[in-house]
Parts: structure tokens; C-alpha cells; sequence
């Protein structure tokens, strides 16, 4: 008998220290009038002093688990998506599973940028229908004020902290699939979208020691490609899944720029008030925006919904879903 895949549960958590684009128009050259004219944002929560990835992850699984009534010990999987972890080792999703007691998980991060949340229900939904696994987290979570340049205005301002969340379970009614289809693609591209590159030694030296760098991005390049190459995209997996863009009850794209989202929504010849969006409040989240915009209309879901995410690989990603 086939396994399909539920949604059973959404979360989403930010952290208490808000920025407002005052507060940064003292440390950059900057105003609210330009923040907003450009992103559309307006607020973003920062994590603060001892605050990192693995905490944003962890207040997240632990809603998935009060809200599910799954207990810890029955989760499978713990798959969190990030591009700013902890560490490089071990996997924040491991520090997850150690912080909820998941004692019978086995968990792994996934790096695919802001497409993140996009690629990880992917990647969960082929676990479940693998039929071993029943109860599968996939959580994204970033501290992206810990990789910025805050004397680079193009990108700092963009940019907030945050998490969000899924919890899947495995059934064998079809009625109840939630993941209905997927289209996830990459164009290898290294110098669009960066961050934290890490440089080879270039002797061998007592005074060696790792560095790496922050953020970068180059805008007007990320603009284009969401705004052109992303709708393509969106409008192929609808095609190929017989749904027509306005059969659809909400669009939740990458919470990127408000501009970008607006522009897609006119390419889609779709209103605004099909697309959920907490860019302005939160800021770009990278791969939190989609799951935490999901989380906030997900108990309101009652008919078909894309999720579309871009980041740097470049690496896009749409997931045709329903509750």
C-alpha cells in the first residue's frame, strides 16, 4: 500500500530584540524612507548574546511537538535547513534532537540557501513514502545578523533572524497527502549569493587560523532572476499538476523584498491578498520567510497552496501543497 505525506503541524518563532530601520540608520548610511521604498520592510528580530540557530530550531520543534501530540521519542527524522548554523559540526538539527530528547531521530542540516524549506519538505516527503519512516521535522532556522557586513548597506538592511517549521506523518490515505508536487532546480553559480567562505591556507604556519567571510549578494542580479526566471518556474509545476494559478488559495514565495513578491504576483495575474507575507515585520529570514509565512495561514489552508523559494546556489524550489 502507498505511503503518502501529511502536514500535521506548523510553527514559527522569532527572537524578542527588534530593529527598526532607525535603529540601523545609525550605523549605516541609510534611512527608513529608502529601506522601505526598496524592500517594503520595515522591522527585523535579531538573536542576541548567547541566542544561536540551534535555539530559534529547537522553541520550533518543541511547538511541533505540543501542537502534533507526538511525543519526542517517536520522531524519525530531524532535518534542518540553514545557511547559518552553529557550526560547521555538528549539525544544528543533531543539537535539536539532543534539546527535545528525539532519542530515536537521526538528523542532518541541508544547505540550499533561502530555497531551503522548499528542498527539505522535498527531501522529507521521499523518507515517508520510503514507508520507514512515520513522523519527520523539517525545520528551517537562521541567526543571519551573525554573517552580515553591517557597513554594507545592499545587504545588511535586508536581513532579520528566525525560524519555522513542519512536522510530517506518514499515511496511507491519499486524501490526506498534503506534498501533491514538487519542481526543484539549480543554476551552480558561486559569486551571485555567498557567504561564509572559508579560504584555503596559503602556507604552512604557526599563525594560521580559519577565516571566513560574510554575506554578499548582488541585487540587481537577485532581482532579475526572481522576478523572470522563478515564475517560469512556478507557472511550469502548475501546468504539469493540472491547476490553474487562480485555483489557488495562497502563494507563499521566499520573503525576500514585498517588491519581489509584487512583481511575481503580477506575472501570476494574482492579487496580493493570495500571497502571505511577514517581510515587512521580520525582514528577509532566508529559508524561515516561506515556513513561518505557511505557519501563519496554515490553520486557515482549506485549498491548494505553492510555496516558491530562491536563494544561492542559485538554488529555486516550488512544493504545490494542501492540508
Amino acid at each position: 500500500m502507498p505511503t503518502y505525506t501529511k502536514i500535521t503541524a506548523m510553527g514559527q518563532y522569532v527572537p524578542e530584540r527588534v530593529v527598526d530601520n532607525d535603529e540601523l540608520a545609525t550605523i549605516m548610511d541609510t534611512n527608513d524612507e529608502w529601506i522601505q521604498a526598496h524592500t517594503g520592510i520595515k522591522t527585523r528580530h535579531f538573536a542576541m548574546d548567547q541566542e544561536n540557530t540551534s535555539d530559534l530550531a529547537t522553541q520550533v520543534a518543541q511547538q511541533l511537538l505540543t501542537k502534533s501530540g507526538v511525543a519526542a521519542t517517536d520522531i524519525d527524522l530531524i532535518i534542518v535547513t540553514t545557511i547559518t548554523p552553529d557550526a560547521l559540526t555538528p549539525a544544528t538539527a543533531c543539537i535539536v534532537q539532543a534539546n527535545i530528547g528525539a532519542d530515536n531521530a537521526f538528523a542532518f542540516d541541508m544547505s540550499a540557501a533561502c530555497a531551503g524549506f522548499t528542498f527539505g519538505l522535498a527531501t522529507a516527503d521521499k523518507f515517508i513514502r520510503s514507508g520507514q519512516y512515520q513522523n519527520v521535522m523539517v525545520i528551517s532556522a537562521e541567526v543571519n545578523s551573525k554573517m552580515m557586513d553591517f557597513q554594507d548597506r545592499t545587504a545588511a538592511v535586508f536581513f532579520g533572524d528566525g525560524a519555522g517549521g513542519a512536522l510530517l506523518k506518514a499515511t496511507t490515505n491519499v486524501e490526506e497527502n498534503s506534498l501533491l508536487a514538487e519542481k526543484l532546480q539549480t543554476q551552480g553559480n558561486a559569486e551571485v549569493i555567498h557567504s561564509g567562505r572559508v579560504r584555503p591556507i596559503t602556507k604552512v604556519a604557526a599563525s594560521n587560523y580559519p577565516q571566513t567571510d560574510a554575506f554578499y549578494q548582488n541585487g540587481r542580479e537577485v532581482f532579475q532572476f526572481a522576478t523572470n526566471v522563478v515564475p517560469e518556474q512556478m507557472k511550469t509545476l502548475l501546468k504539469t499538476a493540472n491547476v490553474q494559478p487562480s485555483d489557488l488559495q495562497y502563494v507563499i514565495c521566499h520573503q525576500a523584498n514585498l517588491r519581489i513578491i509584487e512583481k511575481i504576483a503580477a506575472n501570476l495575474a494574482l492579487p496580493m491578498t493570495k500571497f502571505p507575507h511577514n517581510v515587512e515585520r521580520l525582514g528577509n529570514t532566508s529559508s524561515a520567510g516561506v515556513a513561518m509565512a505557511l505557519a501563519e495561514v496554515f490553520d486557515h489552508m482549506t485549498g491548494p497552496t505553492l510555496l516558491t523559494a530562491f536563494g544561492g546556489g542559485l538554488a529555486y524550489g516550488s512544493v504545490l501543497i494542501k492540508k
